[in-house]
């Protein structure tokens, strides 16, 4: 199917955001799907990512929109980070139902800490508008999460190389170095387990996904430690129990891939993974 783009600008708390809408020449799909860029980067996306894919959603007769969020790209404000950008998503699914008056239901699409913005915005909202969450690498880093993947993935290996052990007989390897860096770790990965006196944007990603009545597509990357703490966060943390269980997720775990889908292999499988899915619960 042809398709068109569109340059759109729309109002978000008194600041103008642009965006481009890529829109299917025939009748669209009931399912628009917004694609929510994390930061900071724009609406373009890493190699070209973002237009790529709302080419191909377009393609398929899903109205897509990808846009600035505020201090971003051509979008007028101040730069602020992903747990702040609830109304900014609010403002694109706006203009992209404005847009195409055809699209009763959203879809959100957010890589990394877009798809941790886009659980936030659920559980902030509860907006019935959004029928379905597509979420790629979600990003839940904190000093203790990222000490425990760092022991579990990366010491674990090291400690197979035969590189590591070349550097150790050969007296290249500062071990005394070496251990104190892993005792920190270690540290590390045991800090963080008290009560918090508010709620971690961790905490409230959670609520969000299981508060959300809707099908959620998750697809994370093998060769990847934001995925990788994501799964250590999901399967450890009180919060998260039984989340990765719940009915209505669809999961692609995708080996050899590394954060960003940087082939056009990889970028192709997600591609074509969202449209099955799409189609699927359309």
């Amino acid at each position: 199917m042809s398709f068109s783009e569109h340059a759109l600008t729309f109002d978000c708390a008194g600041e103008t955001l642009v965006g481009i809408l890529a829109r299917p020449a025939a009748d669209a799909a009931a399912t628009g799907v917004v694609i929510v860029v994390g930061g900071p980067q724009t609406r373009v996306g890493s190699h070209r990512q973002f237009v790529l894919l709302a080419r191909a959603l377009a393609a398929a007769g899903y109205p897509a929109l990808r846009f600035d969020v505020r201090g971003m790209g051509d979008s007028g404000g101040a730069q602020r980070d992903f747990e702040a950008i609830a109304l900014d998503i609010g403002a694109a699914i706006d203009a992209l139902r404005q847009a195409c008056p055809g699209v009763a239901k959203i879809v959100l699409w957010g890589l990394c800490d877009a798809a941790s913005a886009s659980l936030l915005h659920v559980e902030a909202t509860r907006d019935p508008r959004i029928a379905g969450l597509c979420l790629l690498n979600p990003w839940v880093r904190s000093e203790a999460s990222l000490a425990k993947t760092q022991v579990k993935h990366y010491y674990g290996q090291r400690l197979l190389q035969a590189e590591f052990w070349r550097k150790l007989l050969s007296g290249r390897l500062n071990i005394v170095k070496s251990i104190a860096e892993f005792a920190g770790k270690l540290a590390g990965a045991s800090s963080g387990t008290g009560a918090s006196p508010r709620l971690t944007f961790q905490d409230r990603m959670a609520a969000g996904w299981r508060a959300f009545p809707g099908p959620i597509l998750l697809i994370l990357s093998g060769d990847d430690y934001t995925a990788k703490e994501f799964l250590e966060y999901a399967s450890s943390n009180a919060d998260w129990h039984g989340l990765l269980d719940r009915p209505g997720l669809s999961r692609l775990d995708m080996p050899a891939a590394d954060h960003t889908f940087s082939s056009q292999e990889w970028r192709k499988t997600v591609e074509n993974a969202c449209l099955d899915w799409l189609e699927k619960h359309d």
